[in-house]
C-alpha cells in the first residue's frame, strides 16, 4: 500500500542525473508504452498530438520572447517540460515507424554540412 510513494521518490531522485542518447531515449519510451501506456497511439493520433505539444510550445515562446502578455494559466508553464513534451512524442512516432533517431540525426548533419558548407557564411543577414 505505501510502495508505490516509496518507488515514486526514488525514481524521481534517479531522474536528477538522468542522462540518456537518442537509442536509449527510444528505447526508453517504447518501454514505457509497452508496460505502463498499454499500447501507442495510432500514428495520426500521435501526428495530432505532436502539434498540440508544438502549439503550447509556440505559445509558451510567444508570451515569454515575443509581445503577447501571459494569461494567468499560461504563467506556470516551463518551457524545459513543453519541450520534453514534444520530444516524447516525437520518440513515439518514430519508434511506431522505425525511425532509428541517432542515424537520422547522423544523416541530417552529413546533408547540412554539404550542404549548408558555406552557405550561412555568405549571408549577409546573419552578419
Amino acid at each position: 500500500m505505501f510502495q508505490t510513494p516509496i518507488i515514486m521518490l526514488y525514481c524521481i531522485e534517479q531522474l536528477k542525473n538522468f542522462v540518456m542518447t537518442l537509442h536509449e531515449a527510444q528505447q526508453n519510451v517504447d518501454q514505457w508504452i509497452q508496460t505502463i501506456g498499454v499500447r501507442y497511439f495510432s500514428e495520426l493520433t500521435n501526428m495530432a498530438i505532436l502539434t498540440e505539444e508544438v502549439g503550447e510550445v509556440a505559445r509558451l515562446m510567444s508570451r515569454r520572447y515575443g509581445d503577447q502578455s501571459f494569461k494567468e494559466s499560461d504563467k506556470e508553464k516551463n518551457l524545459d517540460e513543453e519541450l520534453a513534451d514534444v520530444l516524447w512524442v516525437l520518440i513515439c512516432i518514430a519508434n511506431q515507424t522505425g525511425v532509428d533517431l541517432t542515424e537520422a540525426l547522423r544523416k541530417n548533419f552529413e546533408k547540412k554540412n554539404i550542404r549548408d558548407a558555406e552557405r550561412h557564411r555568405k549571408n549577409e543577414k546573419l552578419r
